[in-house]
């Protein structure tokens, strides 16, 4: 048994640098063609005339991911705190069933709600397409609610009682324990969370290709439509060729090059939270 687990973790780390490899292998040299610097300031896309810049897709990645978080953050810890500390029986027995829920809904069909729920308020009450950052902010919020739920009940719970007991035992009341002494004992695993829910954000493709309206140009209006990375690899990587296939791969790498960042941070978070 030893062989084989040791075989399967072995699976999983080739998985993973065969990954690597082949990104930097075949997006590096195309990155390197159209210069580092022209494809990373750039602010046209434009594959025809030879134009990759890639600017504006990773400022609306960026942009759409704290909107998201901003959303995410604030409903998924207060609702994490609510369902640990302040939830009755049987109230949670069917809140928990619905965030688990939530957490197995297929991305097309998150779009396909925003496309037909988001969309249409945004048109009515701004004007417009509707398809726009601020739609995709939604969709995403609402999106990577169960993982911040999940990990920050579960970082609250894990908070050893005798915290919430002194707290009580001080003269505190509950709401102040609970806010002033367990949350911050639990900040590691809430940030975790939080950082899990950037790296689903910023790697979401089919909910945001639905609502956000495509448009490869730099973000200047929540109500302007946007292209993320995610989205710019996937509408064009099935016709491009050469060049432009090679623009679409380094910009994957740009990508990637993101979520390791994200793991690292979790990584070093989860390390603190484990001394502490």
């Amino acid at each position: 048994m030893q062989v084989v687990f040791a075989a399967c973790a072995c699976i999983a780390i080739i998985a993973v640098l065969l990954i690597c490899i082949f990104l930097f292998a075949n997006g590096l040299p195309g990155m390197a063609k159209i210069g580092f610097g022209k494809f990373l300031s750039g602010t046209i896309w434009r594959p025809a005339n030879n134009l990759y810049g890639i600017l504006p897709m990773i400022v609306a990645s960026i942009e759409v991911t704290i909107g998201a978080l901003i959303i995410g953050i604030v409903i998924g810890v207060l609702t994490a705190v609510f369902l640990a500390f302040f939830c009755p029986e049987p109230l949670y027995k069917v809140i928990k069933p619905g965030i688990n829920l939530l957490a197995g809904i297929p991305s097309v069909v998150y779009g396909f709600f925003g496309l037909q729920v988001i969309v249409p308020m945004i048109r009515n009450s701004a004007g417009g397409a509707g398809l726009s950052m601020l739609a995709a902010c939604i969709i995403l919020g609402i999106m990577i609610l169960p993982t911040i739920i999940t990990m920050s009940e579960t970082a609250l719970r894990a908070v050893p009682t005798s915290y919430y007991e002194g707290a009580l035992g001080l003269g505190s009341t509950h709401e102040r324990s609970v806010f002033r002494v367990v949350v911050p004992a639990a900040k590691s695993g809430i940030f975790a969370g939080i950082i899990l829910g950037v790296g689903r954000a910023i790697g979401e493709t089919m909910a945001v290709i639905m609502i956000a309206g495509n448009q490869a140009v730099m973000p200047h209006s929540l109500f302007a439509g946007v292209r993320t990375m995610t989205a710019n690899i996937v509408l064009e990587m099935g016709y491009a060729t050469d060049l432009h296939r090679q623009a679409l791969i380094a910009t994957a790498v740009v990508l990637f090059v993101f979520i390791l960042i994200i793991n690292i941070c979790f990584s070093i978070l989860k390390n603190k939270g484990d001394k502490q």
